[in-house]
């Protein structure tokens, strides 16, 4: 498969799809993501966020479960990321603001951004008009690891 023509970014609930749940419609999507040529654009806020969220207590107890601890998840997301600086304000907002730095890098960097959250997934259009994608991991999987056009 291709690497995509855009970067991509991904939000904390994909992280946890990917990385701490081993969902099974989204092992294909870890699976490339080891491989040589995907580029995952993150910031420093963004781990922030799966830090805090990796301390949910139910997210706790998912990682106890399986036997694992939060440092091991967000040592695999580091070694998987390539950092870079926090991106200026896209100039389109976002419902959530949590979610807001997000659309912000994906709008910088014309990245693709894989989200199941639908404060993100409503902002298709309005990130498009600015080179942006954004869509569900299943979605990018089902298209061969890219956006589809428009």
């Amino acid at each position: 498969m291709n690497a995509p023509a855009a970067p991509l970014v991904v939000d904390t609930n994909v992280v946890l799809d990917l990385l701490v749940f081993d969902d099974a419609p989204t092992r294909p999507l870890r699976d490339w993501l080891d491989g040589p040529g995907p580029i995952w654009l993150a910031t420093a806020g963004m781990r922030d966020e799966l830090a805090r969220v990796l301390a949910y207590p139910a997210i706790a107890r998912a990682l106890a479960a399986r036997g694992r601890t939060a440092g091991e998840v967000l040592a695999q997301w580091e070694a998987r990321v390539t950092l870079v600086p926090p991106a200026p304000d896209a100039g389109v907002r976002c419902s959530d603001a949590d979610d807001q730095m997000y659309a912000d890098l994906a709008v910088a960097r014309q990245a693709t951004l894989l989200s199941r959250d639908q404060a993100l997934l409503c902002m298709k259009k309005r990130l498009a008009t600015r080179m942006a994608a954004v869509l569900p991991a299943t979605k990018f999987i089902a298209n061969g690891f890219s956006a589809p056009p428009g």
